[in-house]
């Protein structure tokens, strides 16, 4: 079944110490569904990894290797949002005290019927308050 997958736990599957049974079962489901993004997930995805780089937690090389791994995976990045859409976005932000960022892959999740991969707690707590499946 797709799913909807944000940073927190794409992350786990480059970073060793955030890697999880859970992330790896996560990871290898993935060779026969997909899972969805929304638009914002490939800018925070290059940020946690410049981050990364800056603390020298990786080098430069072991990103073009993540980002090579990437192109790999069947992700299926939703459209950006326009104006008319950013209103349940914020709605959600504003009732569950998330970041707008946050609340857009809860609103991709509610929107496609779609469980959600997440690490991220506060996240994790809207979703399960929305009744939308998780999978971490």
């Amino acid at each position: 079944m797709p799913f909807v997958v944000d940073t927190s736990a794409a992350l786990a599957w480059f970073f060793a110490d955030e890697r999880t049974a859970e992330t790896q079962g996560l990871l290898l489901s993935l060779d026969v569904d997909f899972a969805i993004t929304p638009a914002i997930w490939s800018s925070e995805m290059a940020n946690a990894f410049m981050m990364a780089e800056r603390r020298k937690r990786i080098a430069a090389a072991e990103i073009a290797q993540y980002l090579s791994d990437l192109a790999a995976l069947p992700l299926r990045a939703e459209r950006a949002l326009a104006p008319d859409d950013m209103a349940a976005v914020i709605d959600l932000a504003r009732r569950h005290s998330l970041s707008a960022y946050d609340a857009c892959y809860l609103d991709l999740a509610l929107r496609m019927k779609l469980p959600l991969a997440t690490r991220d707690a506060a996240l994790a707590s809207a979703a399960t308050e929305r009744r939308v499946k998780l999978l971490l």
